[in-house]
């Protein structure tokens, strides 16, 4: 099925290179699209640009965090100028971060109109965008809470995400019960995405017993498998045990693999959603499945024109039993990789989540002083 598209994207097509306006080439997004529609991909950014080219290869979603929003914002600077400028004049006594929230919020929703008309058509099965909380609350499920519900209510075809940390899990249940679509974030390991499964489960049968409607709702559990992989490279970098290449390059999938056959033997109502792509098994290895691809749009164009890649069903072959084994003998790999390798408390301690809170928190100090530039004159 081809979603419409209105005017709002129009805006947006002269942007997307090779290919005549209102036909949708089958690049190799797109034949995945077709032959397996249960597998699909979204913007890894909301810049517009971008996701008009996403949407005309078949995306069906966009995912926001503190870093991608400032790489926008410097990217498209001279869209956002003046509106930074006027919500600057029009608050006199905002500080830094109410400004930088309200242009995160605004950059959202002006991406959010694109998706519009998909997620009204799919009873908000597609078509949303995602918003983060501020990664300062991680450890505190109650202003996470708070602040989830403010950006919900911001568009229509909202999801919240929020760092996988104990307070994180608590916070989506409660976020679940009140009917918020959740995309749990900052996550890397099997155990995480467990624990994200089972708390949204307990918020969908809170809301149900009272009789409340779940049909529109549609939470996720992002997997960064590319920065799993990342951080276990470093593991082997410091340490005297042999791991192939190979292997490394591997170990987000495995994990991604492993979460994704619990996921089916619990029936859990949450779907899995792959994210930090460093190579091409981040792909082709998850073809076929009842899952996400959250791309960025370099990775986009790298996988739609690979005449190589072959679009079929990979989704339950297992990683090489060689390649598993090597991994295996990294302790930081079983933390990972098993279902219990993590207790939730042990969470926000992994190695992998303290290198990317200190990136997404990096990153939000980067876009306020971005705002801060334009206060301070």
């Amino acid at each position: 099925m081809v979603w419409q598209r209105g005017t709002y994207i129009e805006q947006y097509t002269h942007f997307l290179p090779t290919r005549k306006r209102g036909v949708i080439n089958m690049s190799k997004l797109n034949e995945m699209r077709e032959k397996f529609p249960q597998t699909e991909f979204w913007n890894d950014s909301c810049s517009c640009k971008e996701l008009a080219y996403a949407i005309e290869n078949g995306g069906t979603g966009a995912t926001t965090n503190p870093v991608i929003v400032g790489n926008v914002l410097k990217k498209e600077l001279p869209d956002w100028e003046d509106t930074i400028k006027q919500v600057i004049a029009d608050n006199p006594t905002w500080t830094e971060d109410d400004v930088a929230w309200d242009i995160i919020g605004k950059l959202g929703t002006k991406a959010s109109k694109l998706l519009l008309p998909m997620f009204e058509e799919s009873h908000g099965q597609k078509g949303r965008i995602s918003f983060q909380t501020n990664a300062k609350y991680y450890q505190n499920k109650d202003l996470m809470v708070e602040q989830a519900c403010k950006l919900a209510a911001l568009v229509p075809n909202s999801q919240i995400k929020a760092p996988t940390s104990k307070a994180g899990v608590e916070a989506f249940e409660e976020l679940t019960y009140r009917g918020i679509s959740i995309n749990a974030t900052v996550s890397f390991t099997c155990a995480q995405a467990v624990a994200v499964g089972e708390a949204v489960e307990r918020g969908l049968k809170r809301r149900e017993a009272e009789g409340l409607d779940t049909s529109w709702m549609h939470p996720v559990c992002t997997i960064m498998i590319g920065r799993t992989d990342d951080y276990l490279k470093n593991v082997v970098k410091a340490s005297d045990i042999c791991v192939p290449a190979e292997a490394l390059d591997l170990a987000g999938v495995a994990v991604m693999k492993n979460a994704y056959r619990i996921y089916k033997e619990r029936g859990f109502r949450t779907t899995l959603l792959t994210a930090a792509y460093r190579n091409y098994h981040h792909y082709v290895d998850f073809l076929g499945g009842d899952i996400i691809f959250t791309i960025t749009s370099d990775w986009q164009r790298k996988f739609a024109n690979c005449d190589w890649i072959k679009i079929e069903n990979n989704m339950d072959k297992p990683v090489d039993e060689f390649y598993l084994n090597c991994l295996k003998q990294l302790p930081e790999f079983i933390q990972a990789y098993e279902p219990d390798g993590l207790k939730p408390e042990e969470f926000q301690h992994y190695g992998a989540f303290l290198a990317t809170m200190k990136q997404f928190l990096g990153g939000y100090d980067s876009l306020v002083q971005l705002i801060r530039g334009y206060m301070i004159v």
